[in-house]
């Protein structure tokens, strides 16, 4: 199958209007009047590829949310509200499901600050599917994009990464690890204010669904640059940490697991110190991984200065990834 951004950029793109953004960013972003522009975007979560027939209707609810809140924090947007499409299975017992499902949204409205605008509904035979569009604000040309990485920045990543990759893998029975959190995997948290505290310090942001290496390949491709990342720099939790010991083939989670949900973002030197600050107000870890380079494309790493062989980039929809 086709990979699924180049057929975004082959078809979709050349339809998109100016405030698209020619599609890069996973976002649009609208002018508004009184100082502020608003930024939209949306995210559709369907049963078999997001997320496990059976799962928590609370828990899939806030995750619908924090994976659109996610988007709008790599921007550095405020949330403000979303709409809701939901397509249920005719078989689905709807009312005690949409009563958990609900309380799920409202979790997810108290934490982030937003509000439900609207949205529609329908039976289907197929997969239970759930679209949200969320929408949020950031003053006057301020939104960050993935096309202004440039050469000599530093790059960052807020929290730890793989822990939601590796908690897939517990699910699935494929690894035993009963210090991996599985909430990592079943009700993420955006970073939302730490997205919105990145307004002014950071040139280009993405945040990391598909995986670090897939989610750093927009930045360098949208800001034609090459993104160099450095292996041992990358963060991961003590308990991922002992199982990569025990099997090196599993670190290749850590950059290319996805699901992690943090904002990657590249830097000036100079705004070193102010990210060093920013970490300790928002109570978040930020982490330099490596720095942009001339060329394109991302490359990892290791101690020695070798280059690591990436066999999985990252999830694609249609590449069978």
């Amino acid at each position: 199958m086709p990979d699924e951004f180049n057929l975004i950029e082959k078809y979709l793109a050349p339809l998109a209007a100016p405030e698209g953004l020619s599609l890069l960013d996973d976002a649009a972003c609208v002018p508004m009047r009184l100082g502020h522009d608003q930024i939209l975007t949306k995210d559709v979560l369907v049963a078999g590829t997001h997320f496990f027939d059976g799962d928590d209707p609370l828990s899939l609810a806030f995750k619908a949310v924090s994976v659109n809140v996610s988007d709008l924090a790599a921007k550095g947007a405020e949330p403000a509200l979303y709409m809701l499409g939901l397509s249920l299975p005719k078989t689905l017992d709807a009312e005690p499901w949409l009563e958990k499902f609900v309380a799920g949204l409202s979790e997810a409205q108290s934490v982030y600050g937003l509000q439900l605008l609207g949205g529609d509904s329908t039976s289907t035979s197929g997969p239970l599917t759930i679209s949200i569009t969320a929408i949020g604000y950031v003053p006057n040309g301020t939104m960050i994009r993935r096309n202004g990485a440039k050469v000599g920045d530093n790059v960052y990543v807020t929290g730890n990464l793989g822990e939601a990759a590796f908690a897939l893998q517990v699910i699935l029975g494929n690894i035993k690890a009963p210090d991996i959190s599985l909430a990592s995997y079943y009700k993420p948290r955006a970073q939302h204010l730490t997205g919105q505290a990145l307004r002014g310090i950071a040139s280009a942001a993405a945040d990391v669904s598909d995986g670090l290496i897939a989610d750093v390949g927009h930045i360098a491709k949208a800001s034609g640059v090459k993104v160099t990342l450095q292996l041992d720099l990358l963060p991961y939790s003590a308990a991922v940490n002992e199982l990569t010991i025990e099997r090196d083939e599993l670190l290749q989670l850590v950059y290319s697991g996805g699901d992690d949900y943090q904002i990657v973002f590249t830097a000036s030197e100079c705004d070193a110190d102010k990210l060093v600050r920013l970490a300790q107000e928002n109570g978040v870890k930020i982490t330099r991984i490596g720095e942009v380079v001339e060329g394109s494309s991302v490359e990892i790493i290791d101690t020695n200065g070798k280059k690591v062989q990436v066999s999985h980039q990252g999830f694609n929809h249609f590449s069978g990834n």
